[in-house]
This record gives C-alpha cells, structure tokens and sequence, in this order.
C-alpha cells in the first residue's frame, strides 16, 4: 500500500524489471519515488526504462527522484535513516547489499568480503540469498548461507533468492534452524 523508496542491489533484470510498477505508487503518494543506486546500475535503468528518463516524458510513467550511491563505504540517508552499503560479489559483479539499522540484506551473492562480514555482524536479522543445494556460480548454498549465518549469529535471518531446486518450502523449513525461515512474497520485517 505504500513504498517509500527502492534500494537497487545491482543491475540484473530480475532485480529492476518491477520499475515500471511504481505507478501506482506515484498516483497514491502523489509524489517521486526515491531511488538509490550505484551509477552503472543508473545506467542501465536508464537502457532499459528509457521512457522513464526521457526529457519529454508522456503522462504516467513513473515519477522518479534519482540518488546515486557513489562511496560504497559511506552511510546515506533514505527518509532519515541511515543506510549503510555492503559489498558482495555476485560471480564476478560487485552487487550492494544494504544495512538498515539492525537489518542486514544481502541478495544475488556467492562472496562476502571480510570488511562486509563485519558490517553485518550484531544485525538483529539477516537476509540473505541461499539459491539451492547445488554448487552455484554466482549464488550462495544453502550450507555456504547457513555457515554464514552460523558464524554472525542474527536474533533471525531469512533466506531469500530461492530456486524450486531447494525443494518444498515446508520440507526445507523443517531442516533449519528455529531461528532462520525461508522468506516468502509479502513478507514485512521490521526495521
């Protein structure tokens, strides 16, 4: 029912093609939509959503107010809270993963700096992508995101960035720890 800006991990199209359903949002809020992400990721949007950056844009293309991250190791500010950047590879991509507060989320990542590792520990939860059970080129195991998870120790983490390889939701559930659930369309966690 309202949104009140979108952090953008990186510029893959499972992860931006949901622009275009900022509308909405727009004609309820009756204002721009924040968005936050690093200059190549601005590019690429603006490849991809070019009527939405257009000079002369038609009437209801979503209304955006652009902010580009540029120091991954600097905290900003979304609506007056700090946001804090964590740098994860995704194969060979440098994606962002973000901390809010005690919420540390990190997607589409087979690889966590130490530096990142640090700036997620004491996060009361974490979320962070567990692909399937198979070795995965860009993507965390279940057992590489669990062992992670293991070593930062959240009050609660969720896993997100599930494939239909990591089997049935209740099955899986049933195999992790009380403290780590499987995360699911619809899903609000409290910052």
């Amino acid at each position: 029912d309202h949104l009140d800006g979108i952090l953008f991990t990186h510029e893959h199209k499972d992860h931006t093609a949901g622009l275009d359903d900022v509308r909405p949002f727009n004609y309820r809020q009756q204002q721009e939509m924040p968005i936050f992400a690093e200059p190549r990721v601005i590019e690429q949007l603006k490849r991809e959503f070019a009527y939405v950056f257009a000079e002369h844009k038609y009437p209801g293309v979503p209304q955006l107010s652009v902010h580009t991250i540029l120091d991954d190791q600097q905290p900003f500010d979304v609506l007056g809270l700090a946001v804090q950047p964590l740098r994860a590879l995704h194969h060979k991509l440098p994606v962002l993963g973000f901390r809010l507060g005690g919420l540390a989320y990190i997607t589409d990542a087979n690889n966590l700096p130490d530096s990142t590792l640090e700036q997620m520990r004491g996060a009361d939860t974490i979320v962070l992508n567990a692909l399937r059970h198979e070795p995965h080129v860009s993507h965390f195991t279940l057992s590489e995101a669990l062992a992670i998870l293991e070593d930062l120790r959240p009050r609660r983490a969720y896993l997100t960035h599930i494939s239909h390889q990591l089997g049935r939701h209740r099955e899986v559930e049933a195999q992790l720890p009380p403290w780590v659930r499987l995360a699911y369309d619809g899903l609000v966690v409290e910052v």
